[in-house]
């Protein structure tokens, strides 16, 4: 790996792991309210357009980092949305 291949995979590895512990979070409390649903619809759709981004440059680093956090952040946006818009209909 070059210099700059090991700065890429740290990152990749950095943001992904971030979203560990609120995924974690978020999946065994269903704790959503202080979530910002638009942060996380915006987010989302940036990771997969980076993954997408990583498809077209065949660059499999990008690609893996996305896909996880993109499971991760669907993950929290479904939850979110669970909780806050379908939520009150069965209230």
């Amino acid at each position: 790996m070059t210099p700059t291949e090991i700065v890429g995979a740290v990152a990749a590895t950095l943001t992904t792991i971030a979203f560990v512990p609120q995924a974690h979070k978020v999946l065994v409390y269903k704790d959503t309210h202080s979530l910002s649903l638009g942060m996380y619809l915006i987010f989302t759709t940036g990771v997969l357009l980076w993954g997408v981004y990583g498809y077209l440059r065949g660059d499999w680093l990008i690609i893996a980092a996305n896909a996880i956090n993109a499971v991760l952040c669907s993950a929290i946006l479904i939850m979110k949305l669970r909780n806050d818009v379908f939520g009150n209909v069965n209230r």
